[in-house]
């Protein structure tokens, strides 16, 4: 709670996406906590990951057999598209660190994963990076 002039603001806490919850939870405790409303329904997180639907639909179109979920070729598309996305949430949150630290990361790793498959599966990784256009 923010402390002006004195007083408690309950008011901004009343309008805003924040929910009063009892700590630890016992009725005649009066120590409340003050959580976030996204953090409760976890909507926070789930803007950034990728939805399962649009999983399913790049495994079904990068997959090598029937039951492939884990070849290069599937991780590569995967990141590809989650690359994608974070670079769209970083040029409107050009501050926001953490999140560029992750796409150094899935870029590093995406990387390493076409590296393996140039040196190992020429044909596949020119018919990935064509598909993906790398």
């Amino acid at each position: 709670m923010v402390q002006s002039n004195g007083l408690l603001n309950r008011d901004r806490l009343k309008s805003g996406p924040w929910v009063r919850i009892p700590h630890p939870p016992l009725k005649e405790n009066k120590l409340f906590v003050y959580l976030h409303k996204e953090l409760i329904y976890g909507k926070l997180n789930k803007k950034y990951m990728l939805k399962s639907s649009t999983k399913e639909k790049i495994i079904k179109t990068f997959s090598i057999h029937k039951e492939d979920t884990g070849s290069p070729e599937v991780q590569i598309a995967l990141l590809t598209k989650r690359i994608d996305e974070l670079v769209k949430h970083l040029k409107k949150h050009p501050k926001d660190l953490h999140s560029r630290r992750g796409l150094l990361g899935m870029v590093s790793k995406r990387r390493k994963l076409l590296a393996y498959l140039k040196e190992k599966y020429p044909r596949r990784y020119s018919k990935i990076t064509k598909k993906l256009d790398l």
